[in-house]
């Protein structure tokens, strides 16, 4: 995890009213760390409506589908202390994915191992600082 989580895509103090805008927000953040091209944002808000992307635990993990716009594989992580509605479910927390080839499913097992342990998944959504999170995770 170590190889695709930087500390500037920590986010802890986000705001959205959908689960659509938090999922976008998860996009523009990948865009702006440079991995991903803009119409990536499209790809993960296609792939959310066509499945929900909340994996339990307040947690959400949206990606898209979209590989030929992925330039790296990376993962952002945005707290939303608000909470959204997710379809019913309350999410505080969403773990951006790109990744290019089949390197999502490496990445979706190292994270679901992190977020179905409800006390790293809670050490993550209460997470006091950026530094918490990527020691968490890394």
């Amino acid at each position: 995890m170590r190889e695709v989580l930087e500390a500037r895509a920590v986010h802890l103090h986000e705001k959205a009213a959908t689960r659509e805008e938090a999922v976008a927000r998860c996009g523009e953040v990948l865009v702006e760390i440079g991995a991903v091209a803009a119409p990536y944002v499209e790809a993960m808000l296609e792939r959310e409506r066509s499945i929900s992307t909340y994996v339990g635990e307040g947690v959400a993990i949206p990606h898209g589908m979209s590989k030929e716009h992925v330039l790296r594989d990376a993962i952002c992580v945005l707290r939303f202390p608000g909470g959204i509605d997710w379809d019913g479910e309350p999410v505080t927390l969403c773990i951006g994915i790109a990744a290019k080839g089949d390197g999502h499913v490496a990445l979706l097992a190292e994270l679901a191992e992190i977020l179905l342990d409800p006390d790293r998944a809670r050490t993550l959504r209460e997470a006091p600082d950026v530094e918490a999170v990527m020691k968490e995770l890394t």
